[in-house]
């Protein structure tokens, strides 16, 4: 699976941001999709995800009320919508894809199987 994100930036506190994910190279069918972030000196942390095939979703509690996470079947994408941004968000965004992932792993970056490039998004206050 390759996976392309786009959609980072610079935005004031309290704005939104809608990152996108479009995968390629293998269905997506029976896959979970993650968001993913890691801000300077820290580890990368989770965000949210989604199951695609039943579009269950988890969040992190930081992000959750928050952030959206969805999925467009036609396109092949997965998105993270982004309002009331805070400086804490500011980070890279990667996306990732796992086959095997259950709902207590999915938060888990060993539950995935491809990630994509990151993405920046900076949040100023």
């Amino acid at each position: 699976v390759q996976l392309q994100a786009s959609g980072g930036g610079l935005v004031q506190a309290g704005g939104s941001l809608r990152l996108s994910c479009a995968a390629s190279g293998r269905t997506l069918r029976n896959s979970v999709m993650g968001w993913f972030r890691q801000a300077p000196g820290k580890e990368r942390e989770f965000a949210a995800a989604i199951r695609w095939s039943i579009g269950n979703t988890v969040y992190a509690d930081s992000v959750k009320g928050r952030f959206t996470i969805s999925r467009d079947n036609a396109k092949n994408t997965v998105y993270l919508q982004m309002n009331s941004l805070k400086p804490e968000d500011t980070a890279v965004y990667y996306c990732a894809a796992g086959y095997g992932a259950i709902l207590t792993t999915m938060p888990l970056t060993r539950a995935y199987d491809y990630w994509g490039q990151e993405t920046l998004v900076t949040v100023s206050s």
